[in-house]
């Protein structure tokens, strides 16, 4: 597909800046299950979705400082230099994209705050460099930990900057493990009250890990949907996971992922007959229309960008007409987008 078919018009002003809050106090539409059905609704209303024995799955992974500024000298030349990391290759390196990149040079080495440094091992494409740290495993954590900013998404990065309160707004309630440089979104919405509501509804929740990567971020540059490469990113389901999901399915419960991330995982590790398996390692399953879905019957999200990946994987559960439907009425009735924005609560076109 054309990736300008999942193109939209989406006023500035509706770029959220700041969460709602209390958190749950954020609005939600909700699409279907009947074609074109759409209900203005809010988070706290959540639970009246759900029935006994379905499946919420979440994604613990937790957000690191992962923007770090640094200088590099050459000589008696400093350059400043920012760098935000995107994926962990092994326990002294890091991919990271850099600003700017292009005098940047293999073997160079750029000093960041704390002590902390790094030699540039490698240049690839879109600015994106292999450093090769000064500290390893949990020094270089700690390191990171101290030098750090929290890695705001860039449309909101360039209107406001960081502060103290995003070391707790971008990060969700129930964030354990760390190494995302991205926080899967749509769980910031949950508070310890709404998630004692779902409870009592009778259902269940699982939590697995799927480290966010700076790619959600990039913008589409192919044309076409079959020409973009996906980033990969790190995720696992333990076995104990798996069953609990696998079970709920057998009792017939709905399987609901919190957010992208938590589907990607699900969709990555399931067989054809939706059963899902426990996983280590990487993925990049890119989800566009006509995929066909295997785990997954409903999917809280917030609502994206337009050409992203994330635009193109609801059109995948939807329909990309359904979805530029919703879309138009989330904007006329002025939802907030993006990560701090609002929710969207989507049947899947073929679940009741």
């Amino acid at each position: 597909m054309r990736v300008d078919e999942f193109d939209f018009e989406l006023p500035e002003e509706l770029i959220a800046l700041r969460p709602a809050r209390p958190r749950d106090s954020a609005r939600m539409l909700v699409i279907g299950p009947a074609t074109r059905a759409l209900s203005d609704e809010g988070v706290r209303d959540l639970p009246w979705h759900l029935r006994e024995g379905d499946l919420l799955v979440f994604n613990d992974t937790r957000v690191i400082p992962a923007r770090l500024f640094g200088l590099r000298r050459r000589g008696d030349a400093e350059a400043k230099i920012e760098a935000l990391l995107h994926k962990r290759e092994d326990a002294g390196r890091w991919l990271a994209f850099v600003r700017p990149a292009k005098r940047l040079k293999e073997g160079e080495r750029v000093d960041f705050a704390e002590g902390l440094s790094a030699e540039v091992e490698k240049k690839g494409e879109g600015g994106e460099v292999l450093f090769r740290f000064s500290h390893e495993g949990p020094a270089l954590d700690a390191a990171i930990l101290k030098a750090g900013e929290m890695p705001l998404p860039p449309y909101i990065e360039r209107k406001r900057g960081t502060d103290e309160a995003d070391l707790t707004d971008y990060q969700t309630l129930y964030a354990r493990e760390p190494g995302a440089v991205a926080a899967p979104t749509a769980g910031l919405h949950f508070t310890p009250e709404l998630l004692s509501a779902i409870e009592a509804k009778g259902v269940s929740t699982v939590r697995l890990t799927l480290h966010v990567g700076a790619g959600t971020f990039l913008p589409v540059a192919a044309e076409t949907t079959e020409a973009h490469k996906m980033h990969a990113e790190w995720g696992e389901i333990t076995e104990a996971e798996a069953e609990a999901i696998n079970a709920a399915r057998a009792r017939g419960g709905r399987i609901i992922p919190v957010g992208t991330t938590s589907l990607r995982l699900l969709e990555s590790a399931a067989a054809p007959d939706g059963r899902v398996a426990p996983f280590r390692g990487e993925t990049d399953i890119f989800i566009t229309p006509g995929y066909r879905f295997r785990a997954v019957d409903m999917l809280m999200t917030n609502f994206h960008l337009p050409r992203s990946t994330l635009f193109m994987l609801v059109s995948a559960l939807r329909g990309l007409d359904e979805m530029k439907h919703a879309y138009a009425h989330a904007i006329a009735e002025h939802y907030r987008f993006y990560s701090y924005g609002d929710a969207c609560l989507i049947y899947r076109g073929d679940v009741a």
